[in-house]
């Protein structure tokens, strides 16, 4: 029993108060269509998805990424506690509502940046391009060679026959031994299957590496608890499994108007597809692209010029070709006649101040949300680890309407 009033524990200009705001703006029509207990059938009443969708926004506000202390917050903190109405929650549902709604949460990023773009915050003429590897929910000793992956899922299917076996012998067990060898077997199975997922990717990795002349397939890996998963240098110089996320952001605004997750260790190939994505979704071709030159290979290049967009980015191999006695900037043999405009261009000193604008446009939205705990994933999967990329994206998103004024 409380005797007080949460409203009134809760200052007027807490964030909580515009978070729910912001939710309640919000058309969530798709999230209660997967609600399959509704009035006249049977079932327990579902938590209703704002209260969820509003907890991770101020969740991720606040730096938590945990569904365990999200739950927690909702016990003790006023702000979670006014959230959730008298409505108590678990962290099952909390984890569950952000791993799987990455339909929704694009729908919500795109409507949002719409909305802004309407009203003349966002412009698109400027767009600008990086990538973050966030580590994954595996460990380095999880990298396996399919030789040893083999041997793994091998052991993992006799376990789970073993459990299965040992369930129907003992027809006599009591309820609550029959859910606990109901969750080993569940587990067994589970690990089984991640494990043949591991092999069919380490195949598939393996054959790109012969395509690309790297070596043989024992140098291709893959982790047994997280597949989707690749081993990727970090900034910290060291190699771990991650993903990596790529954020598209508006250069007025700075605000993400596009999100994508690769498990590609590098951001080549990653700037058309990224382009591509702005332009349908927004139906307007930006008139500039901001990358660093991982991003501005050959292919890209000519692929977002022939669309009307310019790319700015420092030339791929400028420093040596300097060193050899070559202008990086005149047009070389095969190049497009787009690569060799993108060329001369960027060796004027007004591309070059144009250029400079790129780190505090590209690069300002992973510094935010490495702050707001975006340094180590809690799922696996590329599916779930996208909605958990779009779901920073979002609350950034939100963080930069309040400070503009919008809400």
């Amino acid at each position: 029993m409380r005797f007080f009033a949460l409203d009134q524990m809760l200052d007027r200009d807490h964030r909580a108060r515009t978070v729910w705001q912001y939710v309640e703006s919000l058309d969530l029509e798709t999230l209660y269509a997967h609600f399959k207990a509704v009035e006249g059938a049977k079932g327990r009443n579902p938590i209703a998805p704002e209260i969820l969708l509003a907890l991770w926004l101020l969740a991720t506000l606040d730096s938590i990424s945990s569904a365990r202390e999200v739950a927690r917050r909702t016990t003790t903190d006023i702000a979670y506690l006014w959230l959730c109405g008298g409505v108590s929650v678990n962290y099952h549902s909390i984890s569950a509502f952000r791993s799987g709604n990455a339909e929704f949460f694009e729908k919500m990023l795109t409507d949002s940046v719409t909305a802004m773009l309407n009203a003349g915050f966002v412009t698109l003429r400027t767009i600008g391009q990086d990538g973050m590897r966030v580590r994954a929910s595996a460990g380095s000793s999880s990298l396996r060679g399919k030789a040893k992956l083999e041997e793994l899922h091998q052991a993992a299917k006799t376990h789970v026959k073993k459990l299965r076996e040992e369930s129907e012998d003992d027809s006599q067990q009591g309820q609550s031994e029959s859910r606990r060898k109901a969750a080993q077997q569940r587990a067994a199975r589970e690990r089984a299957e991640r494990i043949a997922e591991s092999i069919r990717q380490v195949e598939e990795l393996h054959d790109q590496k012969e395509k690309r002349k790297k070596g043989d397939g024992e140098k291709a890996r893959c982790s047994t608890t997280d597949p989707d998963a690749r081993r990727m240098k970090m900034g910290d110089g060291g190699f771990r499994p991650a993903y990596n996320f790529q954020f598209a952001t508006d250069g007025e605004s700075r605000m993400i108007v596009a999100v994508d997750v690769t498990n590609s260790g590098s951001d080549r190939g990653e700037m058309a597809p990224m382009h591509e994505k702005v332009v349908e979704s927004y139906h307007q071709t930006p008139e500039q692209m901001l990358v660093d030159s991982a991003f501005a290979t050959k292919a890209d290049v000519k692929t977002v010029e022939a669309s009307g967009t310019k790319v700015y980015s420092t030339v791929h191999g400028a420093e040596s070709m300097k060193k050899r006695g070559n202008d990086p900037h005149s047009p070389q043999r095969g190049d497009s006649p787009e690569y060799a405009a993108f060329r001369e261009r960027m060796g004027r000193d007004e591309a070059i101040r144009v250029y400079k604008k790129r780190p505090s446009i590209a690069e300002y939205p992973n510094a935010e949300c490495r702050n707001r705990g975006c340094r180590l994933l809690r799922v696996r999967g590329l599916e779930k680890v996208r909605s958990v990329a779009l779901l920073y994206a979002s609350t950034f998103n939100l963080l930069r309407m309040m400070t503009l004024g919008v809400i």
